[in-house]
């Protein structure tokens, strides 16, 4: 089984006027199947540009990246899609979720995009919402759930498609301390549970220890 992501020299810097900034400086990291690792460093370390490069949403990038054993470099634009509805799941520090839907649609809807039948769709949605405690809460729109809930909606909507890797871009950013343990550790659980892996960025170094393995990024270079 290959290894859900590897990167190789990752490279990528801004032009501002007669300057160039470079975020990224030859990024090289692993996360192996199952495995949950924290990437850890302060607001502007280039987290989110890192976590960018991996989803394959942005380019102007240098160097290599694996995901699921096939080199993004290679692939059209259909090919990319591809990669992020099959092989990655993401989760934001706001959950984007769609407002007119209610949870359990939310979770339903990358289903169906991937070509589930609708039974399946609802029963993986159902299945996934009651294990992080919103069983009750299927039929309610976001604006009916509170933060935490709303973000538990998104991370289950992340796993949905059973991606080989889970991207998340401070998760708990936006949530109270209590709110942002209790998330944190149902998402832990769950990811665990789908036998995914993850990629969490966060600039909280009590819960980074709560993960299978840290690394920071320091002045563009994991250290």
């Amino acid at each position: 089984m290959s290894d859900p992501i590897v990167v190789t020299g990752l490279r990528r810097a801004f032009t501002q006027g007669s300057r160039t900034i470079e975020v990224l400086r030859g990024i090289d990291l692993t996360v192996r199947a199952g495995e949950i690792v924290a990437l850890l460093g302060p607001s502007g370390s280039g987290k989110s540009t890192l976590l960018q490069a991996v989803g394959l949403l942005e380019g102007g990038f240098e160097g290599s990246i694996r995901i699921a054993g096939q080199e993004a470099a290679t692939l059209d634009d259909d090919g990319r899609t591809r990669i992020r509805r099959e092989a990655l799941g993401f989760v934001y520090q706001f959950h984007h979720l769609l407002p007119d839907f209610t949870a359990e649609e939310n979770v339903l809807l990358p289903q169906i995009i991937r070509g589930a039948g609708s039974d399946a769709a609802m029963a993986r949605a159902r299945s996934l919402l009651g294990a992080l405690g919103l069983g009750e809460r299927l039929e309610h729109r976001p604006a009916q759930l509170s933060g935490g809930e709303q973000q538990q909606v998104a991370v289950a909507r992340a796993l949905a498609n059973r991606p080989a890797l889970v991207l998340a871009d401070e998760p708990t950013g936006n949530l109270d301390e209590t709110t942002a343990d209790r998330v944190l550790a149902e998402f832990l659980r769950l990811v665990r549970g789908e036998g995914a892996a993850a990629l969490v960025a966060t600039h909280n170094e009590r819960l980074a220890g709560r993960m299978d393995r840290v690394v920071r990024l320091q002045e563009g270079l994991l250290a």
